[in-house]
């Protein structure tokens, strides 16, 4: 008789209410971990929660019977504080799916960790192209960017227009290292040469002897591979040596709108850069950044933010065909046999290596005189197809491709 009157107890609760029991303890939870407080805020942090709740928003979540709750962190960009919060959201806060994570030392991390305890990993804030090459797994999805995009977009485009030597100043962890082999590969690919390189510590000020450096090379193109905050001084230190006024091109291999807001049309105009997102590239993009904004207000989205976006809608898609939430593997599986389409990419496809496939735009910043109003930062140089901004699937090494 016991069992009986649960069953009946249960079955009024589903039919007065939404069947959050279907899920892991009735709720999915999704865990933005970030950068909130240092060289990658702009370019993810608060705007990557706020992009989180219009996704949530958005797919109708409430409405279909799935309660989300989303949470957050700061790695401080240190793996170990990385590993730590991941490790505790998975274990004691029945995380679901970790999303954002801009550094690719914490990402390389948080995707061993997410594939060991067997839930889901949106990789949308690091960019180094191992994710889905030799360290892909079945349980991490590569999002919006990656280092071989920007090298085969930027990289190709420079030394195209006679910029066949180069010198690097690289971030000193994954992400640098990983965004100079990439570049490095395209420039001597199509004839160029790489003169010299030297790391730099990541957040760093001063950047003068590390200019010095470059500047003595006599390389047509200094390539920074860097990015956020280190992007942003070393670009204003160049522009005090008077590098560009000196001959020389600067390169931004990972350049965010965030980034030409913070050094202004002046200093910025004509950089060439490559992105897979634009604000301003359409009215359906110019309406969600004013959604966004109502968090944000001043500032400006950059493609990290639509990426955040773009994945949890996808992901949210996912689990309600498979209505289960706690296998990750399952769920990376069904996104993506699932055919990606959000309002910000449109249509695309998740590979067999678990990167995110959708066009990408060659963008050229605009002189001060060129813009209208504010964040009209870009002019569009091309359009890369789908087929061609990303790797081939079967160039990467991936453990999961065969063949």
């Amino acid at each position: 008789m016991k069992t009986i009157r649960s069953l009946i107890l249960t079955a009024l609760a589903l039919a007065s209410g939404p069947a959050y029991a279907q899920y892991t303890d009735g709720v999915v939870k999704i865990g933005v971990l970030t950068d909130m407080s240092s060289l990658y805020a702009d370019n993810t942090g608060p705007g990557s929660v706020a992009a989180a709740k219009l996704a949530v928003a958005d797919f109708g979540a409430e409405a279909k019977g799935i309660k989300v709750e989303i949470i957050s962190a700061d790695h401080q960009n240190k793996p170990d504080l990385g590993s730590s919060i991941a490790n505790g959201w998975f274990d004691k806060d029945k995380v679901d799916v970790i999303v954002d994570v801009p550094n690719s030392g914490v990402a390389l991390a948080v995707s061993e960790i997410a594939r060991q305890k067997n839930k889901v990993f949106l990789a949308v804030g690091p960019a180094t192209s191992d994710l889905t090459g030799p360290k892909c797994n079945a349980n991490t999805i590569h999002w919006t960017y990656d280092t071989w995009m920007l090298a085969n977009g930027t990289g190709k485009a420079m030394v195209k227009t006679g910029g066949d030597t180069w010198f690097f100043l690289t971030a000193d962890y994954a992400f640098g290292y990983a965004l100079e082999r990439d570049t490095a590969a395209v420039v001597e690919a199509n004839g160029g040469k790489v003169l010299g390189k030297v790391r730099v510590p990541l957040n760093t000020n001063d950047f003068s002897s590390f200019l010095l450096q470059a500047q003595a090379s006599k390389a047509k193109v200094i390539g920074l591979a860097n990015a956020g905050g280190d992007f942003i001084n070393s670009v204003k230190q160049a522009s005090e040596f008077g590098i560009v006024e000196g001959g020389q091109s600067i390169a931004g291999l990972l350049v965010f709108v965030a980034d030409v807001a913070a050094l202004g049309l002046p200093t910025a105009q004509g950089l060439v850069l490559t992105e897979t997102w634009y604000w301003d590239l359409n009215e359906n993009n110019r309406t969600w950044t004013k959604r966004w904004q109502v968090e944000r207000p001043g500032k400006f989205p950059t493609m990290l933010h639509a990426g955040v976006y773009s994945a949890i809608i996808h992901y949210l898609k996912a689990v309600e065909g498979l209505k289960v939430d706690r296998e990750g593997k399952a769920v990376v599986a069904t996104m993506k046999e699932l055919p990606t389409d959000d309002r910000l990419f449109g249509k695309g496809v998740v590979r067999a290596d678990g990167r995110k496939i959708q066009d990408a735009y060659l963008f050229e910043v605009k002189k001060p005189a060129e813009s209208k109003y504010p964040g009209d930062f870009y002019k569009t140089r091309a359009t890369i197809p789908a087929a061609e901004a990303f790797r081939p699937l079967k160039e990467g090494g991936c453990p999961l491709v065969s063949g």
